[in-house]
């Protein structure tokens, strides 16, 4: 499960969060929708641990986000796919090199690395443009690619951050059933966008927030739904396996002690709209 309890985030005094509570099952696609500004970028960074929360906390299988020491923090971030805005692809290196990049600073040999790139070109539809650089794509392609990055270590949850924001309307179509057919693999999907015509295509699980406040939590379109009354599975997301929890619990409890803000006990629980 992914927990967001009670949390705070502040940048030089601006409020981005304000006093969140949500909570994500294993396998679910949900969206996290509002205005330019209303804190879905934020939400993504807090999760990929770009950023620490000002207060509450943020639990990711059961493990405080907030006190995961940096080396199993590496381990997190592999099992965590993240398409940027932006892609964020290398300009200097080919497709191929863009994907393969993150198995190689993982330390992969080539006889594993080339197989599964040619695996994921082949099943974001980009055949044939491994030796394409990023200015010779376009905008479908380059998130096409960023996906398949994302994709490379196997995650268990897929964070996309408006995706689809600079491509046109039958290519963001086709990036979202991409995103589809992950989560059908089991991977939890968490889409930040401001697209209405996508999540009016979804009719998925909302969550929408304004001004930093979570104010809708739904199944259905943009600005309509029925509020959710989730049934939340106590189940991991297998971002850590069995032996990596217990290499987590014990360099958590090895390493130097920093105070985490409390939440004061309080329920998770929908925000009917």
């Amino acid at each position: 499960m992914i927990i967001f309890s009670d949390v705070t985030k502040m940048f030089k005094g601006r409020i981005a969060l304000q006093n969140v509570n949500f909570a994500i099952n294993p396998g679910e696609f949900v969206c996290v929708t509002g205005p330019s500004g209303a804190g879905k970028s934020t939400i993504v960074h807090l999760l990929i641990c770009a950023e620490v929360p000002t207060k509450g906390i943020i639990e990711v299988d059961g493990q405080n986000l907030a006190k995961i020491p940096h080396a199993v923090l590496q381990l997190y971030r592999r099992r965590t796919g993240v398409v940027f805005q932006d892609y964020k692809l290398l300009s200097d290196r080919t497709v191929y090199d863009n994907i393969a990049f993150a198995m190689e600073v993982s330390g992969d040999p080539t006889s594993i690395i080339q197989p599964r790139v040619m695996e994921l070109l082949a099943k974001v539809g980009l055949n044939g443009r491994e030796k394409a650089y990023p200015s010779q794509l376009s905008g479908g392609e380059r998130a096409r690619a960023a996906i398949a990055r994302a994709l490379v270590h196997k995650p268990m949850i897929v964070i996309a951050d408006e995706p689809t924001g600079n491509i046109d309307p039958v290519q963001s179509l086709e990036i979202l059933k991409l995103l589809q057919d992950v989560n059908r693999e089991g991977v939890t999907v968490l889409l930040a966008t401001h697209d209405d015509e996508i999540v009016d295509k979804l009719q998925t699980r909302v969550l929408r927030l304004e001004n930093g406040a979570l104010v809708r939590d739904s199944i259905g379109g943009y600005n309509s739904g029925v509020p959710t009354q989730p049934i939340l599975e106590k189940k991991s997301h297998k971002v850590f396996d069995k032996e990596e929890q217990e290499v987590v619990a014990q360099e958590t409890k090895s390493a130097p002690k920093e105070e985490v803000p409390q939440t004061g006990g309080r329920k998770i629980k929908p925000i009917a709209i």
